[in-house]
């Protein structure tokens, strides 16, 4: 490849929120850093626009603050750049049975759902009387079927999944998808037990409670993130190939205004998966094959305003998501103006349709008009229409979600090895890596750096 050429302490293959976060912890440590997207604007997935008086999120619409995002943002000064879900985002729901019913959320509660049968509930008395897993790796399905029985997958965990991975809970693996409740079942032989000696050590303590978001939304934080860089990123350019040289990484970046050639010391690949994998393959062709294995849900988002008197059921509370069961194209609702102020001009609320991922793989592909009537169709199902919603365009992801399979830990354990060993320098993030939401992408990024400070200090 012929170009420029330039030498820089550290690229970033992405400007997502693992890759900003990745760039940010580099550079704190000393160094040129140079962030390399394709994309018009940072933020990855993280995407906001602004529609006739509605905030509208593309990519996902709410973050949690776990430990070390929250001390990411305090070493940053970002403390004051993320809101607070209002108190209604304690109230959720599932879709079951043709209505909405409220999400369990305290022990009176699972005493009096109509989602688990009289046997179901006293199936769950009976969890730490279950036997630990001594065989392979499990499912998610396999875990909570096995530790909580089976109408705690279909009534809990699966609805849960569908709002978080739009996946199959048969076939995402536990380990990666419920890390703790894999080590309570291992150490302690039950959830209930594990969950009492979290509570009593203060384990997973040091995160915010809650939902958040941005007050302008999450693309404008990913943005604002992203401008804290001394070097902005270089949006509209592609990462072609990476390649060894000596100690150091050749990477070959092209865009519109020509081609350049980067030589680093470090390198982080904080782009999908999908991507990820083919810049690989001139690393290690090991590791490249594993990340190749990692698959992805498609989503389509279709964001509704309404009128509350047009709508039957009252719109409050953090949405509801629908079970597989209820053989509907909707995945779920948020109800983002009960969640953030501002979210929806006077009179209005702002709905947050969610359609495809295992259950309908081709939504991603359908023309607008299909998307906004299967969801319309499936809201006057759920909630009752009166009038015709306002449509604010239709977000689209084929490769939206990761799909962990069983063997996922253990995948990514061997990347991480495998990289160390045969390529230290460079390291992996992203949603893929260690968890799909906000905080842990984040996560993702700023653990790559850390990785990579300590094999190489400058």
């Amino acid at each position: 490849m012929t170009g420029l050429a330039a030498r820089v302490d550290a690229v970033v293959v992405g400007a997502g929120i693992a890759g900003i976060a990745a760039a940010l912890e580099l550079q704190s440590r000393g160094g040129e850093v140079i962030v390399i997207d394709p994309a018009d604007r940072p933020g990855g997935v993280m995407r906001t626009d602004h529609v006739g008086g509605y905030v509208v999120e593309r990519g996902p619409n709410t973050a949690q603050v776990k430990a070390p995002m929250r001390a990411f943002l305090a070493q940053h000064r970002f403390e004051d750049a993320l809101v607070r879900a209002q108190p209604a985002s304690r109230l959720r729901f599932v879709y079951r049975g043709g209505k909405l019913v409220p999400v369990p959320m305290s022990p009176f509660g699972f005493a009096t759902t109509p989602l688990l049968s009289l046997r179901g509930k006293l199936r769950l008395l009976a969890e730490p009387l279950i036997r630990r897993n001594r065989g392979g790796e499990e499912s998610v399905a396999e875990l909570v079927g096995r530790r909580l029985g089976r109408e705690a997958v279909t009534g809990l965990a699966g609805p849960f999944l569908t709002g978080v991975y739009a996946g199959d809970e048969t076939q995402l693996g536990a380990r990666a998808v419920f890390p703790g409740l894999v080590r309570h079942d291992e150490r302690f032989g039950s959830l209930a037990f594990g969950a009492i000696a979290g509570a009593l050590t203060g384990a997973g303590r040091g995160g915010l409670r809650g939902s958040w978001s941005a007050p302008a939304g999450l693309g404008p934080f990913a943005r604002q993130l992203a401008d804290h860089l001394i070097e902005p990123p270089a949006l509209g350019s592609r990462v072609l190939e990476i390649g060894r040289d000596g100690s150091r990484f050749r990477v070959e970046v092209t865009s519109v205004s020509g081609d350049l050639s980067l030589d680093a010391a470090r390198v982080v690949v904080a782009a999908p998966a999908p991507d990820a994998a083919p810049l690989l393959r001139g690393v290690d062709a090991e590791a490249a094959d594993a990340v190749a294995g990692v698959h992805h849900a498609p989503i389509a988002t279709v964001p509704l305003g309404v009128r509350p008197e047009d709508v039957r059921e009252p719109i409050r509370g953090f949405g509801f998501l629908v079970p597989r069961e209820e053989d509907l194209a909707l995945l779920g609702c948020l109800f983002m103006s009960q969640l953030f102020p501002d979210r929806a001009p006077a009179g209005h609320e702002l709905l947050h349709c969610m359609l495809g991922g295992v259950r309908w793989p081709e939504a991603a592909d359908a023309p607008d008009e299909v998307l906004v009537e299967r969801a319309t169709a499936d809201l006057d199902r759920t909630l009752g229409l009166k009038g015709t919603p306002e449509s604010l365009g239709v977000g689209r992801w084929p490769r939206a979600i990761p799909q962990p399979d069983r063997d996922h830990a253990l995948r990514m354990r061997f990347v991480e090895e495998r990289l160390a060993n045969e390529a230290p320098g460079l390291a992996l993030a992203g949603s893929y890596v260690a968890g799909v939401s906000v905080a842990d992408t984040l996560a993702s990024g700023l653990a790559a750096a850390s990785r990579l400070i300590a094999q190489s200090p400058p």
